[in-house]
């Protein structure tokens, strides 16, 4: 298992500066963004897919630092109800899949988006209970009129492209836990994946250990980022929180760098978890962390993972 980062968390750096920083911590791999809500600071897949020589500049620079490129990522919302939002998204995601294809990439990271509450709908309507019926309702319109025919168009288009699809669970999408996920994988195929990412599961009180067991061979890419729970008001208000990400001391949560959330221990019984279920590619470090900068974030959390990795190869016996 290798130790990444995804170089959104850098983006205030040229894509060069970002990866001599990565190498000299010691990371082994890298998580380019390409659009959707995250912006394609470091990479636009349309420019390199029209222009041979930027493609082979932007190959080479990858290839000469030694980096694996662990996924692409367009984290977009493709079903908003709005067709402007829903077809640049769609668009870049294509684009994405198509040099995913191009890079010898296995997994493009991205939403499952989520649709609004009817044709007439302008901003999207993530639910979250099934009463009053309404609610309910408004779920079955979203699934089967929305999400489950695009997704299959989609997965037809990722096969003949030979890219793997790792979802995000992501709450304020359709897909936001183990349940969703694998609901979508059975209407849609295998081509379908988890992005997992536990620190969206912290404060839904899922257990991201479990989590990891349901998932099983559908987990396509990790990202390691924590959440810290603030239990004054989370026990006040509970986790549903809307109050603005960097109003820190009045949030219920926060995301954290790892460790910050939950100490080492918890961060080895998850890649003991993860090779359990066959999984043995890179835990992509992702930076939301109000309370520290970029680069302290990315420091502190390599560390920790370097210990958390630390060990035999999954199926490896000291006598063998």
């Amino acid at each position: 298992m290798k130790i990444g980062a995804f170089a959104v968390l850098l983006k205030q750096r040229p894509l060069e500066e970002a990866i001599d920083l990565l190498l000299a911590l010691g990371v082994e791999a890298i998580e380019i963004g390409t659009g959707g809500y995250i912006g394609d600071t470091h990479c636009v897949p349309a420019h390199l897919l029209e222009d041979p020589a930027k493609l082979a500049a932007f190959e080479h620079l990858i290839t000469r630092s030694g980096l694996q490129i662990s996924a692409l990522s367009c984290h977009g919302n493709p079903l908003h109800p709005q067709a402007a939002i829903a077809g640049e998204h769609r668009r870049q995601f294509r684009d994405t899949v198509l040099l995913a294809e191009r890079l010898g990439v296995a997994s493009v990271v991205t939403f499952s988006g989520c649709p609004g509450d009817s044709d007439q709908a302008r901003y999207p309507n993530w639910v979250t209970c099934p009463w009053p019926n309404d609610f309910g309702e408004i779920v079955r319109w979203q699934w089967d009129e929305r999400v489950i025919p695009y997704w299959r168009a989609e997965a037809e288009f990722c096969r003949a492209h030979g890219v793997q699809v790792a979802i995000e669970m992501h709450p304020g999408f359709v897909v936001y836990n183990a349940a969703t996920l694998l609901r979508l994988r059975e209407a849609v195929g295998e081509v379908i994946g988890s992005n997992y990412d536990p620190s969206h599961l912290f404060w839904q009180g899922a257990d991201p250990i479990e989590v990891v067991r349901a998932l099983g061979s559908a987990i396509y890419h990790v990202h390691a980022k924590d959440t810290a729970i603030d239990p004054h008001n989370a026990r006040r208000d509970g986790v549903l929180d809307t109050t603005p990400y960097s109003d820190i001391a009045h949030r219920a949560w926060v995301f954290r760098t790892v460790g910050y959330g939950h100490g080492v221990e918890f961060w080895k019984q998850l890649v003991s978890a993860l090779r359990v279920v066959g999984y043995d590619h890179v835990l992509s470090i992702e930076h939301e962390d109000g309370l520290l900068s970029p680069r302290e974030g990315l420091e502190k959390a390599v560390t920790l993972l370097k210990e958390a990795v630390v060990g035999e190869p999954a199926g490896t016996m000291w006598w063998a």
